[in-house]
């Protein structure tokens, strides 16, 4: 811990229990409503009156922790299949933008049946239809996302040989020139499907986008339970953007979201020659495997059961206490040196003080150790930091490339208004 004392910032904070965890009408009514109003996350491309129906069936079978997985997810299923549905009609009548719409809406509803990780047969299935829908909407949009497998030549046995990523990249980019990259670095639960709602900001600002998701999560080829894995992944990837004619080698940064800020870290050392600027933003890297904090998390700002879902995430599958046991030794930033390494990419760290997901102590333990880093907390806001922090990372970004571009018309390419 960083505070005086041997306690975390938020000490005082970890005995209270967020009443979302009451009850999933309760976690509808209390967290979800307002962001699924507005369209942003964990609803991305999603409508509230699309959920309506889902919550008012969650109310009627009392729904709430622990959840039955399969139970849950299957809840969602005929929303989502009856918006699917209405995409494909307006398809086959040609009617695109109405079509590209259901699609995503589909999407929408998809994800928050696998959220916050398919960790049940029925939540495997909504991510392989969520990731179906989600690309075929974007396929339809006037400037389509792209879906690469990216080769993971660096891959040891028991990976995967590929790595799926979505790419943007501007109109007219190529060697002659060449334009700015941002790689994202997904979270615990939001993926490349959600977070491709940054793509087409940063496309109309003249700068390429790619996505991917991190160990554990999504479709990552990497080995979750492996500490190295990370750095072969990252050795693939860069390998492959070194040979995109359109990128300016000079001018690639990576913006890490939440748990992806432990990896950003990561790479910002173990690849520093490759990249002009790291963001991360709500990570770790340390505190974060504390048994004394993850014995906490499970009722505080997260949505569900967020230790459960790391020790997932890390390759434990459903043995929690193990995880708790074991994954300071196996992981910690500071135990295995990372911190202390003097290589290290412009490195900038934000979060919001009062992140009950993440402990702010680890961006002050990354401050003190190592090469020197930039940072940006947000005073009196939990995860990440949000909105102000997007402010301030879109303008860093901005600077670092040579950008004049505006961060509040970028920011509001990102709520979902539905036209159909």
């Amino acid at each position: 811990m960083a505070a005086p004392g041997g306690k975390y910032f938020i000490q005082e904070k970890l005995g209270q229990r967020a009443v979302h965890h009451e009850s999933y009408k309760q976690l509808w009514d209390t967290k979800w409503k307002k962001p699924a109003e507005m369209g942003v996350y964990p609803f991305m491309f999603g409508t509230a009156k699309d959920f309506l129906p889902i919550v008012e069936e969650m109310e009627k079978q009392g729904m709430k922790e622990p959840y039955d997985w399969d139970a849950y997810a299957k809840i969602y299923f005929p929303q989502a299949e009856h918006l699917s549905s209405i995409a494909k009609e307006a398809e086959s009548k040609g009617e695109v933008e109405k079509a590209s719409e259901y699609y995503l809406r589909a999407s929408a509803v998809y994800r928050i049946a696998r959220f916050p990780a398919p960790r049940s047969e029925q939540q495997k299935y909504a991510w392989e239809m969520g990731k179906q829908n989600a690309l075929k909407g974007f396929s339809l949009r006037p400037h389509p996302v792209r879906e690469v497998m990216v080769p993971h030549t660096h891959a040891v046995k028991g990976e995967g040989d590929v790595i799926p990523v979505y790419y943007m990249i501007p109109d007219g980019a190529n060697k002659t020139s060449p334009v700015p990259l941002v790689i994202i670095f997904t979270g615990l639960d939001g993926y490349r499907t959600e977070l491709a709602v940054w793509m087409e900001g940063w496309r109309q600002n003249g700068i390429a986008t790619l996505i991917l998701e991190i160990p554990g999560t999504g479709d990552c080829p990497a080995a979750p339970s492996d500490s190295t894995s990370p750095d072969r992944l990252y050795s693939s990837l860069f390998a492959w953007v070194g040979q995109q004619d359109g990128i300016d080698q000079q001018k690639i940064a990576v913006w890490a979201f939440s748990t992806g800020g432990y990896y950003a870290l990561r790479v910002a050392h173990t690849h520093h020659d490759k990249l002009a600027g790291v963001i991360a933003l709500g990570g770790g890297c340390h505190h974060m495997f504390d048994a004394a904090w993850l014995n906490e998390v499970n009722h505080l700002e997260y949505p569900f059961d967020l230790a459960n879902t790391l020790a997932y995430k890390w390759g434990y599958g459903h043995d929690v206490q193990k995880f708790k046991q074991e994954a300071s030794d196996r992981f910690s930033l500071l135990k295995d040196g990372t911190l202390d390494k003097q290589d290290c990419a412009r490195l900038l760290l934000v979060n919001g003080t009062e992140d009950e997901i993440f402990p702010i102590d680890d961006y002050y333990l990354a401050l003190q150790r190592g090469a020197p880093k930039e940072a940006r907390f947000v005073q009196g806001v939990k995860h990440m930091g949000e909105p102000e922090s997007f402010l301030i990372i879109l303008k860093w970004l901005y600077g670092l490339f040579g950008v004049d571009a505006d961060p509040v018309k970028q920011l509001q390419t990102l709520p979902f208004k539905p036209k159909y």
